[in-house]
């Protein structure tokens, strides 16, 4: 520690003499402190937390606790991939975002606010992953807060973390999945029972067990079977544990596409039943032989965006593109890989458009300082420039890059789903 601090502090004192007496010298300083500070208060919080395992004679490895939070013993970091190892991946998200939730108001240790469940789950941090998440226990389902009707075009995405705390743990079976709920409540205790009543879709998942990692989708209309799948295997979840999986799905009138990360794992034409409504997401976890404590699912960053957007069009003949596919991290410039597929789109409009000049505009939401926000929309502006240029060949001289900050909101700061459209980034042709 005592290294990292001294490193830390010959960097700033070199720094120092660059900037001493600008305006940057003194943001420079606060925030060195800032995290000096919190790199040490998390090492001791872990010292502590380890002393106070032996003392209470805990198993060495993670624990559960009511406040929320969730110490991985398995703290795997997240591997990102490169935006080119989804050059396949043509998951576009819906144009209007009509559902939201990152658990970001949630209290921890609670379920969020909304939602039902026949069981448990609450909302935790965990260091696999970014801000809130919501731990799903077993022996229980789940659904959302969600009110809104879906659309006959509509996407459904959220983020999935596997937890495995105690390598020799047996998963559950984890399901999630989209329903019709007819005349009742989205939210409504019968359907904790009879999710099937009306018509649901759901994709079971079975990471490792005795026949390895496998999944199942099965759709029901009227609590009867309307379609099975054979059993699918996918060796390849065994290698995401304490990773990122973003799960993306998409409903084209009967037609239902479901994603694992890069992974297109389904593509059924006629899914859905005609004539459906859907308006709801639920998430079930079955019982395992394994504790909560020793293996689990957590959930985050859920969005469901109505209609198909027409990227090209928009850009080429109404020269205005507006997108909030494309993701960021909590709070950086970092670009998600699951922006992919509407980051392929856009450069194969240019490559296609070769007098085409755009330039690329950031927005945030209100959540931070107004020169916080703007910073920060100019450099995501940056990133999406960057990964034209480096990922997909665009040339740098056709795109220019510039950021509004939260100055431009198009939705309601007050909401999440308000917060979500105005994450967004703009496209002017020039």
């Amino acid at each position: 520690m005592k290294f990292l601090f001294c490193k830390i502090m010959i960097m700033s004192i070199l720094i120092f003499n660059g900037l001493q007496g600008s305006a940057q010298f003194s943001k420079l300083t606060h925030k060195v402190k800032d995290k000096i500070a919190q790199r040490v208060d998390k090492r001791v919080d872990a010292s502590i937390d380890k002393t106070l395992d032996k003392v209470e004679g805990k198993p060495a490895g993670s624990t559960h606790s009511s406040s929320g939070d969730i110490q991985d013993a398995c703290d795997i970091p997240e591997d990102r991939p490169a935006l080119k190892a989804y050059s396949k991946y043509d998951f576009i998200p819906g144009e209007e975002i009509i559902y939201s939730n990152s658990f970001e108001e949630e209290r921890p240790g609670e379920l969020p606010a909304g939602w039902n469940s026949s069981g448990n789950g609450v909302v935790a941090t965990t260091s696999l992953g970014k801000g809130n998440w919501l731990q799903l226990y077993q022996d229980a389902v789940l659904l959302t807060d969600n009110q809104e009707n879906f659309t006959a075009n509509c996407t459904v995405e959220f983020d999935l973390l596997l937890r495995r705390d105690n390598k020799s743990a047996v998963f559950p079976q984890f399901a999630f999945g989209l329903m019709a709920t007819g005349d009742l409540p989205t939210t409504d205790n019968s359907l904790l029972q009879q999710y099937t009543r009306f018509f649901a879709t759901e994709l079971k998942v079975q990471p490792a067990d005795y026949d390895g990692s496998h999944l199942h989708l099965e759709t029901f209309s009227k609590g009867g079977n309307y379609l099975s799948t054979d059993v699918k295997n996918y060796a390849k979840l065994g290698l995401q544990y304490g990773k990122i999986i973003h799960v993306a799905m998409q409903v084209q009138g009967e037609r239902f596409r479901v994603w694992f990360n890069e992974d297109k794992m389904y593509d059924l034409p006629r899914a859905i039943a005609p004539g459906i409504q859907l308006n709801q997401l639920f998430f079930r976890v079955k019982r395992s032989n394994s504790s909560d404590e020793e293996v689990g699912y957590l959930v985050s960053n859920i969005r469901i965006a109505r209609g198909v957007p027409d990227l090209r069009h928009q850009l080429v003949e109404e020269g205005h593109l507006v997108t909030n596919g494309i993701l960021f991290d909590l709070d950086a410039a970092t670009i998600k890989p699951a922006s992919a597929g509407v980051l392929k789109e856009i450069a194969g409009v240019l490559k296609t458009n070769k007098d085409i000049r755009i330039k690329i505009i950031g927005h945030t939401d209100d959540q931070g300082s107004e020169e916080h926000n703007l910073s920060l929309s100019k450099m995501r502006a940056a990133a999406v420039k960057q990964s034209l240029v480096n990922d997909y060949g665009i040339d740098a001289e056709r795109l220019e890059t510039d950021g509004r900050g939260e100055s431009q909101p198009l939705g309601d700061n007050k909401t999440k789903e308000g917060k979500a459209m105005n994450r967004r980034v703009e496209l002017i042709k020039l």
